[in-house]
């Protein structure tokens, strides 16, 4: 098992071209979920702990702790602040209504690199990944106001704030989603003040904040926007980046 985790950790220290893109346009499989760690080479999280913690990685590359954030079938380790909420459909985490947010209650993080898969069901959908906001309780304007939000919309006629750019403050450079129905990855690095954000493998944005009142510790949070909106969530993982 020693030697296991250690190949695990010692994968993700160098993420690849097929890790940042995430899974291939032709796939049919829309639901299964992925338990391999990004950049493990296939190692199945059934085969490590679930949570492998910075000060904790018996034999593991000292500077990395690998979370897996969703387990793929239940809401355990998830709250959620603000009207609407997230349902599981064929393994994945599906919004429903809103304005609302679905945060990871049993750690907040510092550095590190954010992989997940999202697609939409609809060209009007809108959703956004929040990063680096305190406990928001039942507020879900929290993470609006003292964290950063990477955007999903791909809508023309919607919010002129596309896919890949962090919300109120920097707009994507490209615009490389999937078409409707198709999974995208987002990775996201975040070091310091630094936020750059990862489209199915290509860099959309690098932004720097400047801001006070957004911190460089938080929670991560899924947004559910309106009632409209299907947006659909599988393989959320986090590597943190330890000092």
């Amino acid at each position: 098992m020693r030697a296991l985790i250690s190949t695990v950790v010692a994968g993700l220290a160098l993420v690849t071209p097929a890790v940042l893109a995430g899974p291939t346009p032709a796939s049919t499989d829309h639901s299964a979920q992925d338990t391999s760690v990004p950049g493990s080479g296939g190692a199945s999280s059934r085969d490590t702990a679930h949570t492998l913690r910075c000060a904790g990685v018996p034999g593991g590359l000292p500077g990395h702790g690998i979370t897996r954030l969703w387990d793929g079938q239940t809401l355990e380790g998830w709250s959620q602040a603000g009207p609407g909420g997230f349902d599981i459909v064929d393994g994945t985490l599906q919004t429903r209504d809103g304005m609302g947010l679905l945060w990871y209650d049993q750690a907040s993080f510092g550095d590190f690199t954010l992989f997940l898969d999202w697609r939409v069901t609809a060209e009007t959908d809108n959703s956004g990944v929040f990063l680096r906001f305190p406990d928001p309780g039942d507020d879900p304007w929290v993470a609006v106001d003292h964290g950063y939000e990477v955007q999903i919309n791909d809508n023309p006629g919607g919010d002129p704030q596309k896919t890949g750019a962090i919300y109120n403050q920097q707009d994507a450079t490209s615009h490389p989603s999937r078409p409707v129905g198709e999974w995208n990855r987002y990775v996201l690095r975040v070091e310091g003040e630094r936020y750059r954000v990862y489209l199915n493998g290509e860099l959309v944005n690098d932004f720097t904040s400047d801001d006070p009142d957004r911190g460089t510790v938080g929670h991560i949070g899924l947004q559910n926007h309106d009632p409209d909106t299907r947006t659909q969530f599988r393989n959320i993982w986090l590597v943190e980046s330890c000092r």
